[in-house]
């Protein structure tokens, strides 16, 4: 005689298929998606706002022009031009001299070296002069002006955006930079030395975009999920993006892949499908989108995939449980014959 399920299981193993299924992926509730016609895409592509500065961004800044705001001071290290018109005629004094670490400038083996660390630049002069004088030199005047000060601090090099916005430029202080454009960036350091330099021009690029990212995400079939962050270079497409990534997994559905944009002020979700086969299979481009800033592709696991993981979830406890019963009770079974034989 046959015997058939009763109809109390059928319903019951139907409503747990269909929860699995119900329970495949991002399950909530959303606003309608909206999807424009005049996206960017592969063969129309678009360029990319203006950049702003964020952190983490690296910017390479080089000043121009460093020269500092009257009256200068000589600092050890710096270098002096200095001329004398009525010099010794076989030891002439003309040329560039270095300041020493004591704070005094060799003039020659001659003249000595006069002491003109932490005077102006008029002073030093007449340092310079009331030294020669005593040598007995007839009329000493001098000319003097600064050659290179090497205790100006020097401006160069990649500079990170800190957490905060600002970047260090030593000991000139710091700068807010962030939410600034390229433009704005250059204004404002050069606006911040001009207290300390005399018309200061610094040039700014970006060594490193570091701030504009998008996101794939990677649907593990009920197994989690894998979530990649990319940087943008203003050129990026979906399949670049998967590219870069070795391609899709081995889970992935084809079939149900789109890319989510950011809409920051819109109700509504901005959902823009990819057909997958047609990008790769047909060279087509109408889907392959160029992605922008903090977009997400989202690449969904098959769902036959996300069904048996759920299974496998479900009846993972109940086959242990039914493996320790049945253990248990072979246990009991043969030690009960065990103790029958020994009567």
């Amino acid at each position: 005689m046959t015997t058939y399920p009763s109809s109390r299981w059928v319903r019951a193993v139907a409503t747990i298929l269909a929860l699995c299924a119900g329970a495949a992926g991002c399950a909530h509730r959303r606003a309608p998606a909206i999807c424009p016609a005049d996206v960017p895409r592969e063969c129309y592509k678009a360029s990319l706002a203006e950049y702003v500065v964020e952190p983490p961004d690296i910017l390479l800044i080089d000043a121009l022009q460093v020269v500092p705001l009257p009256p200068y001071r000589v600092k050890p290290m710096d270098s002096l031009l200095v001329r004398v018109p009525k010099a010794l005629p076989d030891e002439p004094i003309a040329g560039i001299f270095p300041v020493g670490p004591d704070g005094t400038i060799s003039l020659g083996a001659s003249y000595g070296s006069p002491a003109v660390g932490g005077m102006t630049l008029p002073e030093a002069r007449t340092a310079i002069e009331k030294h020669l004088t005593a040598l007995g030199l007839r009329d000493p005047r001098a000319e003097i002006a600064l050659a290179e000060g090497r205790g100006v601090q020097q401006i160069r090099g990649q500079h990170l955006v800190r957490p905060d916005g600002t970047v260090g430029l030593g000991t000139y202080g710091s700068v807010l930079v962030a939410g600034l454009t390229l433009t704005g960036v250059k204004a404002a350091i050069e606006n911040h030395l001009s207290q300390f330099l005399q018309a200061p021009e610094v040039s700014v690029d970006v060594a490193a975009y570091n701030s504009k990212v998008f996101y794939v995400v990677y649907d593990g079939g009920g197994a989690g999920q894998q979530v990649y962050r990319l940087p943008v270079t203003g050129n990026d497409t979906v399949l670049d993006a998967v590219s870069q990534l070795n391609g899709l997994s081995a889970v992935s559905d084809t079939n149900k892949i789109w890319v989510a944009r950011a809409a920051c002020d819109s109700p509504t979700d901005l959902i823009l499908p990819v057909d997958w086969c047609a990008i790769t299979a047909r060279g087509r481009s109408e889907t392959n989108y160029q992605l922008l800033p903090n977009d997400r592709i989202y690449v969904k696991a098959d769902r036959l995939v996300t069904i048996d993981t759920r299974l496998g979830r479900l009846f993972s406890p109940l086959e242990r449980i039914f493996g320790v019963t049945l253990l248990g009770s072979t246990t009991v079974r043969s030690v009960g014959g065990l103790n029958t034989t020994g009567q």
